[in-house]
């Protein structure tokens, strides 16, 4: 009973004595003094803004900085069963928007087949470091910024050379007079090795986040294919969509024209 009495008695005593304290150092009632709520807050937002500027600071510096395929799109055959093809110049105002959208690689070129009397310009955009800035490379945005107005835009399917069935978009643009020109784009995405025409599949906030780990095989990448025919587009997609897959990471994130190139004793650029 004794040492149960002195253990409350002692208790009781630094309880007051630190009620004592308290009521010293921030008043009666204990309440907080005005100039330290702001003093506290004032550092909390310090805190705060160093906090997001940090890493916000480092996505920018890793945005900027493209991420490499395995083999550059570069190194696109330009002899593809009958087609054969040519570089399309791009204007240094258009390189310039495809920085600002995060096009880490592409090519663009035009490619004829002399038997068909047919031809196609071929367009493929890869975007890793954000790969939510492929939005910024789609056919209603690039055609009208250059003078088409749209015409129509309708869902359609075709099948690759190996059997693949590849849902895309085609879109249809004119010219009014003087010109009186029409375009037939084809286009679809390749999201992370799989096909797709729904944009809805990479827009949303998940798929617009950057790519902090620089990983190439998460990518959305787009293919635009046209011309002033339709059956030429058609044609030229069912020759190089499987040629064109092969050179962006598959699920598995393989490189199948990398596999080719290191079976063949040639050089190859790695990957960040």
């Amino acid at each position: 009973m004794g040492l149960s009495r002195f253990t409350y008695s002692f208790e009781n005593s630094c309880s007051t004595e630190s009620e004592r304290t308290f009521t010293h150092a921030w008043g009666a009632g204990g309440k907080v003094p005005v100039w330290l709520v702001w003093v506290l807050s004032v550092l909390l937002l310090i805190s705060a803004g160093i906090a997001y500027r940090v890493p916000a600071q480092r996505i920018k510096i890793l945005g900027e900085a493209p991420i490499t395929l395995p083999v550059p799109l570069s190194d696109f055959p330009m002899e593809i069963g009958n087609w054969v093809g040519t570089e399309l110049s791009i204007g240094a105002t258009t390189k310039e928007y495809m920085k600002d959208n995060f096009a880490d690689d592409y090519f663009s070129r035009r490619y004829v087949d002399s038997v068909a009397k047919a031809w196609a310009d071929v367009y493929v955009v890869y975007c890793s470091a954000r790969p939510g800035g492929i939005l910024g490379h789609r056919p209603n945005v690039c055609y009208p910024a250059h003078g088409w107005q749209h015409e129509s835009t309708e869902k359609s399917r075709f099948t690759s050379r190996s059997g693949r069935q590849i849902d895309c978009l085609v879109h249809r643009f004119y010219k009014p007079a003087p010109e009186y020109n029409r375009m037939v784009v084809l286009s679809f995405y390749i999201l992370n090795g799989r096909t797709t025409a729904k944009e809805s599949d990479f827009s949303g906030p998940f798929g617009r986040r950057p790519n902090i780990a620089r990983d190439p095989s998460r990518y959305v990448a787009q293919v635009q294919i046209s011309s002033t025919l339709e059956n030429s587009v058609q044609a030229a997609a069912e020759e190089m969509a499987d040629m064109i897959l092969d050179f962006l990471p598959d699920g598995n994130s393989k490189v199948k024209a990398a596999e080719s190139v290191r079976a063949s004793g040639g050089d190859i650029k790695s990957a960040e």
